[in-house]
């Protein structure tokens, strides 16, 4: 395996890991304020997460280029991403009535519709704008991935900034009168939102994997295809240093724009999607240096056997947790996930430590099932 593919692995596993230990504490009420998302405005490590697997994802889909681009290979190719975005929303939809087996209330957005939504857009881009070489091979048009970037950003402002939502005018962005959450009103309805996207006085009014705020997270995948594309050119450690030294100007823009356009993973504001991006390109960059040593890479394996079959331990987290949240022990009283605190809280005594120990020992399960696989070299694509 090249260098390459080990540090985007294990930047994968690493995006991977922090969604186990955010979304499997012993208890909801008892989390480190970093394994929280912010509540609006502002930032944490976790909402450092999702941004990060999208990055991967981007880098992932340039690192497949160059490549034949005939006819064929064009059909072949289209083929591939509707059936790979069609996969993952039935994944996520199916996950989501799992969860309540209600389609009355059935969530319709979702991360894996997220993640399927922006594969769609960036992938689809990649493949009407790719250019042909003198070779005859097919490559990504950087210039075009790049305006499209500035185009969602600087459009996504716009539109929240300018467009007046009704019953609340132009430039709200509270939790129910930013126009992400009024599309996803408007088109989904609420009894089909997230459960948890309450205003002040309680009501549902947004879903943090809406439909318009997928717009400026397809970014964040942009980004990562132009890291691809550059390592693909070029590999080695001063792109490394290219890829980290964009990051930190991506960082630092995030936060100049802060005060004009709030960063807000909520609603994935466009500050938000230049900041998470330059996180990703920073730790990218972080991690090809280190796993340089047999020793790094030996370490590290953990984070490459979860970026291996990161889709398979996003979903066996899912899994779990569904499960964990049903009154199966005890006659019918408790769940396995406050079996599994009350367990924890009798070895350790501080309770959030104890939360905490319980993401981790799922996290170490996942990681035990899937390892299996990532000795045979299998990984589960969609």
């Amino acid at each position: 395996m090249t260098q390459r593919l080990i540090s985007l692995d294990a930047l994968r596993g690493l995006a991977v890991a922090g969604m186990i230990l955010a979304n499997s504490p012993g208890s909801w009420t008892l989390r480190y304020e970093q394994l929280d998302h912010a509540p609006w405005n502002g930032f944490t490590a976790t909402d450092m997460v999702f941004p990060t697997f999208l990055f991967s994802v981007g880098a992932a889909v340039a690192l497949s280029f160059p490549r034949p681009f005939s006819a064929a290979d064009k059909a072949r190719a289209w083929s591939k991403l509707i059936k790979r975005t069609l996969s993952l929303i039935a994944l996520g939809l199916f996950l989501n009535f799992l969860a309540h087996l209600h389609l009355s209330t059935l969530r319709i957005p979702g991360i894996l519709q997220r993640i399927g939504l922006c594969y769609a857009i960036g992938a689809g881009l990649v493949l009407l704008t790719a250019r042909r070489r003198s070779d005859g091979l097919a490559a990504v048009n950087r210039g075009a991935v790049a305006a499209a970037i500035a185009v969602l950003l600087v459009g996504y402002w716009a539109l929240l900034s300018f467009v007046p939502v009704p019953g609340y005018g132009a430039g709200h962005l509270d939790q129910a009168g930013n126009l992400a959450a009024y599309v996803d009103r408007m088109v989904w309805t609420v009894p089909h939102l997230w459960p948890y996207g309450t205003d002040a006085a309680g009501a549902v009014v947004y879903d943090p994997e809406g439909l318009l705020s997928t717009l400026p997270a397809t970014a964040n995948l942009l980004f990562g295809i132009l890291a691809g594309t550059a390592w693909k050119r070029m590999p080695g450690e001063r792109t490394a240093l290219l890829i980290g030294g964009a990051g930190a100007v991506l960082i630092v823009a995030g936060l100049l724009l802060d005060p004009v356009f709030p960063i807000n993973k909520r609603i994935w504001t466009s500050s938000f999607a230049l900041f998470s991006s330059g996180v990703s390109a920073v730790l990218l960059c972080l991690l090809t240096f280190a796993l340089e040593s047999a020793a790094a890479r030996t370490i590290a394996t953990p984070l490459r056997v979860l970026g291996g079959n990161a889709m398979l331990a996003f979903v066996l987290s899912i899994l779990l947790g569904i499960f964990g949240e049903y009154k199966i022990l005890s006659g019918g009283t408790q769940t396995p996930q406050g079996w599994g605190l009350a367990v924890a809280e009798k070895v350790i005594a501080a309770p959030m430590l104890a939360s905490l120990a319980c993401a981790i020992a799922i996290l170490a399960l996942i990681t035990a099932l899937i390892w299996p696989l990532h000795k045979r070299a299998i990984h589960w694509r969609l």
